[in-house]
């Protein structure tokens, strides 16, 4: 098994039960969340159990030097401009359709130019933002789907579930990409 489907696997695997956890907290006590943090407290929340179980589960396939805080630090960027942006775009465009997929592009680039910036790797950002953006776009509308087809709280469950297995195999793949030495150069 090459390397990259290792990291896709992984990822998906351990990012999908952190994302199992986290819709969890939206199934179970959304209103809860809504009512004593408000809307954008319970984003907030969300995206930190997004960045301390998804940066836990992704470590190991970090590249070794930056293994520990160094790599958390860079999740934590990556995780919060993504969700900062998918926000914003999201929230801009009233929640449509178009603004859905707008949101998944925007936040895809984001995080893919933040770690390729971040691991001053020769990895071109837009082959990784493509990969970011078709795994977290199958995730989400696949998801969003099964939310739409099932009662609470299994729907939402089920999203987490796809979400998370979705876009954590994208930011596998992402990872070990960037990493590879036979990556493309950078054009300069």
């Amino acid at each position: 098994m090459s390397s990259l489907t290792r990291s896709a696997i992984q990822g998906g695997l351990g990012f999908g039960l952190a994302s199992l956890a986290v819709f969890a907290t939206v199934a179970f006590g959304e209103r809860w969340m809504y009512t004593h943090l408000g809307l954008w407290g319970a984003y907030l929340a969300w995206t930190v159990l997004f960045i301390g179980l998804g940066g836990g589960v992704l470590l190991p396939l970090a590249p070794p030097s930056w293994r520990g805080g160094r790599f958390f630090g860079l999740f934590a960027l990556a995780f919060f401009l993504y969700a900062a942006s998918w926000t914003a775009i999201y929230f801009l465009s009233k929640g449509t359709r178009t603004g859905e997929w707008a949101a998944s592009l925007g936040s895809s680039v984001v995080m893919a130019y933040t770690f390729v910036v971040a691991l001053k790797k020769p990895s071109p950002s837009a082959p990784l933002a493509l990969v970011l953006f078709l795994a977290n776009s199958l995730g989400y509308f696949a998801g969003s789907a099964l939310n739409d087809a099932f009662v609470r709280p299994t729907g939402m469950l089920l999203w987490g579930g796809v979400y998370g297995l979705c876009l954590g195999a994208g930011l596998g793949a992402v990872l070990s990409l960037a990493q590879s030495k036979n990556a493309p150069e950078r054009v300069h």
